[in-house]
C-alpha cells in the first residue's frame, strides 16, 4: 500500500481532515481535532502511527516484528505499523478502523451524533 492509498482511506472516514502540524514528514489525520493517525517514514519505510488500547499496544509490539510502541507518543496508547509487507493490508485497516473508533469513542455525545447521527 502507498502512502497515497493509505491517506485516501483515512480520509475517508467521517469528519477526518489531514494536516502537517509536525512538519511536512509527518501526516496528521484528525477527527474533529483528536488525532487518530500519523503517516510519516521510519528507517525510510512507510509508516502509521495508531490509537489502541493499551493491552493492544503490548500484545502487537510482541506479536509483529514491524509493530512498535508508538514513535514519539505515549508508549502505552500508540503503536506504529510498518508498511513492509509482515502484516496483510487488510489487518492495518482493520487497525486504522479501530484507531478512528476508539478516538470517536472518547468524543462528547454531541460531537459523536455529529459524525453518526442515529
Amino acid at each position: 500500500m502507498t502512502e497515497r492509498e493509505l491517506g485516501g482511506y483515512l480520509l475517508a472516514k467521517s469528519y477526518c481532515v489531514a494536516s502537517y502540524p509536525f512538519g511536512p514528514e509527518a501526516h496528521v489525520f484528525k477527527v474533529l481535532d483528536k488525532m487518530f493517525a500519523l503517516i510519516g517514514y521510519r528507517n525510510e519505510k512507510l509508516a502509521i502511527t495508531l490509537k489502541a488500547k493499551p493491552e493492544n499496544v503490548t500484545f502487537l509490539s510482541e506479536e509483529f516484528q514491524c509493530i512498535e510502541r508508538g514513535y514519539h507518543m505515549n508508549k502505552k496508547h500508540w503503536v506504529t505499523v510498518t508498511i513492509d509487507g509482515e502484516v496483510p493490508i487488510g489487518m492495518v485497516k482493520e487497525w486504522i478502523d479501530h484507531s478512528y473508533e476508539l478516538v470517536v469513542s472518547k468524543l462528547t455525545k454531541a460531537e459523536r451524533m455529529k459524525i453518526k447521527p442515529y
